[in-house]
Formats: C-alpha cells, structure tokens, sequence
C-alpha cells in the first residue's frame, strides 16, 4: 500500500442524521413488515443503524445478508459481480429493501437486485449510503440515498479499503501522498 492518509467527508453527527431521514423516508413508503437484506461487508455498520431507525418509526423487517464482491483489495471494481456464500432463502412473496453502501457503476445494484426478483420477491427497494453517479457503467435507479459523493475512495463506517478502516465512525476518503 503507498502512502495515504483518510481525509473526512462526513463526521459522525452528520452521518447519524442522514440515516435517521433515510429511516424516516423508508417507513413512511413501505410497509412496517419486510425483509431487509444488507450486502455484505460494506453495508454491516450502516444497516444496522438503519434498522435500529426502522424500528423507531414502526418498522419490523426480517434481516438476511448476502455477501457479493466486485473489488478484492483493489481500489477500482472489476466489473465482475460474484455471489460468495449462501444467498437469503426467505424472500419469496415479500417485499424487499436491499441495502448496500456504495451505487458507483451499478453493477452491484443490478445483480443483487436481479437475483432477488428471480428468487420471488414481490417488489425490491434499493437504499444505499452512498451514490457516485459518475462511475455508473450500468443504469439502475436507487429508492433511497444518503449523500451523492464525487469519484473518490470511501472509507470508513463499515466501509474498506483491502480490510482497513471499516472501524471509523465517519466517511472519509483515502488520499494518496505524494508522487
């Protein structure tokens, strides 16, 4: 890894608010009973505030995990979408939120969410942390979004750079020193 240090973007306070207004938005449109299924492992930190939200505004939702990959340890996607370990069984006939942290090319959005309507899902609702609209490649609309960001590299709040950093409690980006 070269030299870098994290630049902040969003402190916690900020961070906390925007998913309180997510959860918010969330419940006044679906209903209070439905499964939530969180990607993993970017997502962990920021489904679970957003449940604990969910459930000050009356919601209930069933939790499943799906864990799919298109990064590795690089800090470019490879434009190679995989499903790594077991998939939720549970979604047949019930309404969706899929959860996941970052909607840069949509590669991510259009698999999973594709992958949860063929598995019977009555309707999917896609909410992600963060939106990078310039590095989409694939077109698919997200319900739900906390802050649209420019093209930079995420860390922080659950979020990784080759395992690193998914511990800080605010949104930074990695900047890389010099040369």
């Amino acid at each position: 890894m070269r030299e870098h240090s994290v630049e902040q973007l969003f402190d916690e306070a900020t961070v906390a608010e925007r998913v309180r207004s997510l959860a918010r938005a969330i419940a006044a449109e679906m209903s209070p009973q439905f499964t939530l299924v969180a990607l993993l492992k970017g997502s962990f930190v920021f489904a679970a505030d957003l449940v604990r939200e969910l459930s000050r505004h009356g919601c209930t939702p069933r939790i499943e995990f799906m864990r799919v990959s298109s990064y590795g340890h690089d800090t470019k996607s490879s434009g190679i979408v995989s499903l790594m370990g077991d998939a939720p069984e549970a979604v047949r006939g019930e309404p969706v939120l899929l959860v996941d942290d970052i909607h840069d090319t949509g590669r991510t959005l259009a698999f999973t969410r594709s992958f949860l309507v063929e598995r019977g899902a009555r309707r999917v609702w896609t909410c992600t942390l963060l939106d990078k609209p310039s590095r989409r490649e694939v077109e698919s609309e997200v319900d739900f979004v906390g802050f649209t960001i420019p093209d930079v590299f995420i860390v922080g709040y659950g979020i990784d750079w080759a395992e690193r950093y998914r511990h800080l409690p605010f949104i930074g980006r990695i900047v890389q020193a010099g040369p």
